[in-house]
């Protein structure tokens, strides 16, 4: 759960968007719908363990 108004944006934004919408290939069963916060971190040009502290 986002603690913060900003993780609950990214949150949001993260799930309105598959894999194919920013050229990823998909793999696997995922759990939620959208990207997954590596995704996210590798598109974004950060670390995974910093966008989680977002």
């Amino acid at each position: 759960m986002p603690a913060t108004a900003l993780g609950a944006f990214l949150t949001a934004r993260r799930a309105r968007l598959t894999p194919g919408d920013v050229g990823l290939v998909s793999s696997g069963t995922r759990r939620v719908a959208g990207l997954r916060r590596e995704e996210v971190a590798l598109l974004a040009g950060v670390s995974v363990d910093y966008y989680t502290r977002l």
